[in-house]
This record gives C-alpha cells, structure tokens and sequence, in this order.
C-alpha cells in the first residue's frame, strides 16, 4: 500500500517555485515513499518539470483530485487566501504555513513560518534565505547542512559569451537602459561578448539597450521560454542579472551567476542559494535589508560603475579569486554564496569595505532564533555578543538600556492578557526590530492567550540572560 502523499502549496513567482526545489530534494530523502505533489503555477511548473526534483505537479484546477486525499503533511508556501483556504480544508498529520480553518480562524502554523511572516516590512536584521526558511520547520538541520550542492560550471570554450538579464519584477530592482549599454561596451571592450536576455514583458528594454549600445549585440529578449532559456544557459561563460527568477534559474542549472543586488532586496533571502556564485550590494546601512524603498530615490544604484563590474565578470570567468578579493568597488560589497558552520546560506564578504555593526546584529539574530527554535545551542548568540561587546560599544549601550522595557511590557501584557500597541513592533528601535516584529506576530497568531505571553517571557529572558554578558 502506497504511503501517503505530502503536498507543498507554492503558488507564487518562478522564482520562489525554483527556491523550493531543495525542500522537494529533502522531502524525498526525509520523508522516503511518500509520493511529493507540488500546487504550483503552470505556466511556470510546465517549462520546468525537466530540470526540476522529481515531483507531481498540479494546477489550481486540480483541486478536486487533491480533495480525495489524506495527506502526511501539507507544506503552504503561498500568501494567497485560496491556498491558506485549501490547506486548512484538506485532511493531513502536520500543517506548516498559513491555514484558514474551517471556523474562519487563521493561524501560521510552524516557528519558521511564522518567522518568516514577521519579517514582512521588517528584513532589515534577516539573514536566513527562503530556501533555508522553506523548509526548517519539517526537515532536519543534519540533513540541509549535509547537502552538497555542485559548483557552477566553468567553461572551456573561448566563446566568452555573457548574458544579460535585463528586466525584473520591479523597476527599482533593475539597472537602468543606460547601465546595461555602458556594461555592453565594457565587456566588448574585454573581448567578451554580450547576449541581451529578458521576458516577453522586456522586449522594448531589449530593443533600448541594444539601441543605446550601438554595438554588436545578440538581442534574445522575449524569444526563449524558461526551459529553452535553461538550455542556452549551458553555453554562457556567465549570467549577470538582477535578483530575477531567471536569476535562480541559473543558478538551480549551474551557470555562474554575478547577481546585482539592487533595489528593494535582501540577498541574504534571495541571494543564489547554491554555493560559489557572486552577489553586489551597495554599502549603504538601509541596503542590508530592504522591503520598501522610503527614500526619495534609489541612491543604492548609483554605485554600480559598469567599468568595475565589467572587471569583476571578466576575473569570475577566469576563477580568479585572487583578483576578485583585490577589487576596489567603492560604495559596493563583493559577496560569494556558501554555507555557515550551521549548514545554512550565507554570503561570504568578499571586497568592498568591511562589515559594519548592522551585519554583524544580522547574525546575532540568526544565531538567537536559531537556538530559540532548537537548532543549535547559545554559544553563537553569545560569541556574537561578546564581538558587539568589543567592536560596538555604543550598540551594546543602547540595547542593554531599552531592554527591560519589553520586560516591563511582556509582563504587564501577562497580568492583564492586554494585546500590544498596533505599532509596537515598528516603534522598537531597529537593533531590536527582528525580536520585535516577531514577537508581535507571534501573539497575534496566537490570539494573545496566556500560553502565548508566557513563552514571549521566555523569549524575552533568553535574550536578558546573553545581553547580561558584556
């Protein structure tokens, strides 16, 4: 008799359909005999089922044939209402993600995604990626950290064709018509040779850049489908993109990636998840995490020079590492994906000026909701800590001062089973923010019952017992 099935509900971008390809890998390995089916978009799924794990994917029309089932789990990756709907409808052992219950009731179900909704508007200090997030509530840390994913290939051909992906969801995310001719000239420049990629929807940015340009230009905006895209990948020396799903695309079927990490963006969510890929970022502090530009235009894309990245593809396609950490970019960060000691994502600083306090609070709080959620112990919150304690005085100070203000609150909200304020979570300062909008969130799901503030306190007394330690 066939075990039964596990169904992932992942209903939003290609992107997002290519990042959860790891947790189908995993679920395979974790969860052995049980059949994996994926609701997913067609027009995504379909040109990728020939590179993508082994899964059953069906449409949203599919529903009558799903209703039919028992399932082992029910994984809901989606933020739309129809799927938390379906979720909560259909029958399974374990629920993760959003579920609307049949009482009209709506819960996050699972530590990491109810995590993973609290940094919604709130990514600043985040430095777990969606890959990793997507699937730490029902696979083991021992089986992702075991994972050894291939390297991007390296070719042999003096083709030296690089494409370049120029559209993206957002405009503000994408380099500019003039960025791209610039980067066009330069690379020719370095004999290399350009290839203009895009979606039906860039076909007109295609035709601008490559007008802009004036130069020989292969213009294959528009013409390739994902599948077909993939398959010409295989004869580029390099992809350089925005933060696109072409862009993981890329990276899932081993072409070299040189992200340009522009906009309103975390790479440390987004970033290629494989490892040895490259990533740009500006060194503004609001560039560490950003949902929603706020500022009254992109400064973060002024330093992306085409001259300076054409340098960086040119020593990427030669692995010359050496030559990637001497590169001076001002007002950008080199970074390399690769893995922590935990196993997890991580962007590896490579050039560009050093690591400032915000990042070093990113892996504070990685390391603190890490051991909340049982991953691992508080040695690394409180190495961490210790580090902010030398380096960041001012920092320290500040956080060791507002924080018997959430005791102060936490233990009022028990006495009184009082909600939070509306703003509380976006009133903290911002060093405490990633604790703060999680908290919040985590009461709200849980309709603030006593159970709910009792853990908060918890939380809370974890956090006092490391920053008691200067």
């Amino acid at each position: 008799m066939s075990q039964r099935p596990i169904l992932v509900l992942q209903m939003q971008r290609m992107g997002d359909l290519i990042l959860s390809f790891p947790l189908f890998l995993w679920l395979e390995r974790t969860y052995p005999g049980h059949p994996i089916w994926v609701v997913a978009e067609e027009k995504f799924f379909r040109p990728l089922m020939s590179i993508s794990p082994k899964v059953t994917y069906f449409p949203w029309a599919g529903l009558k044939f799903l209703r039919k089932e028992k399932y082992e789990l029910i994984i809901n990756l989606s933020i739309r209402e129809q799927a938390a709907a379906l979720a909560g409808e259909l029958r399974a052992e374990a629920k993760f993600g959003p579920v609307l219950g049949l009482d009209g009731s709506f819960r996050i179900l699972g530590d990491w995604q109810l995590y993973r909704a609290s940094v919604v508007q709130n990514n600043r200090h985040n430095r777990f990626h969606w890959a990793d997030l997507n699937a730490l509530d029902c696979i083991p840390l021992s089986r992702i950290s075991k994972t050894s994913w291939p390297d991007p290939r390296t070719l042999q051909s003096d083709s030296g064709r690089i494409g370049l992906f120029l559209g993206a969801s957002e405009e503000s995310k994408r380099p500019s018509v003039e960025f791209w001719a610039k980067l066009c000239s330069e690379i020719l420049g370095r004999g290399l040779k350009p290839v203009l990629f895009g979606g039906p929807l860039d076909k007109g940015l295609g035709t601008d850049v490559a007008r802009t340009f004036g130069g020989p230009v292969l213009d294959m905006t528009g013409k390739l489908n994902l599948g077909e895209l993939a398959a010409v990948g295989q004869s580029l020396q390099l992809f350089i993109t925005p933060d696109t799903g072409p862009m993981h695309l890329a990276a899932w079927s081993g072409l070299k990636v040189l992200n340009l990490s522009m906009g309103n963006v975390n790479p440390c969510e987004t970033g290629p998840y494989q490892n040895n890929h490259y990533v740009l970022r500006s060194t503004m502090s609001c560039a560490l995490g950003c949902w929603t530009c706020v500022r009254d235009r992109l400064h973060c894309h002024d330093p992306f020079n085409p001259s300076r990245i054409a340098s960086v593809a040119k020593s990427m396609i030669r692995n010359d590492r050496a030559a990637l950490y001497k590169t001076k970019l001002p007002g950008l960060r080199l970074y390399s994906s690769s893995r922590s000691g935990g196993g997890l994502y991580n962007l590896l600083h490579i050039s560009g000026r050093t690591t400032e306090s915000g990042e070093t609070l990113g892996r504070f709080w990685q390391e603190f909701f890490g051991m909340s959620f049982g991953l691992w112990d508080c040695s690394g919150a409180e190495k961490i800590w210790a580090e902010l304690c030398d380096n960041q005085p001012l920092l320290v100070r500040k956080m060791c001062s507002y924080l018997p203000l959430f005791g102060k609150e936490f233990s009022k909200g028990l006495a009184k089973s009082a909600p939070l304020s509306e703003n509380f979570w976006n009133s903290c300062p911002l060093l405490f923010r990633q604790f703060a909008g999680y908290i919040h969130l985590f009461l709200q799901n849980n309709d603030y019952d006593r159970a709910s503030w009792i853990k908060v306190l918890s939380l809370y007394e974890k956090l006092a017992a490391i920053v008691s330690k200067k």
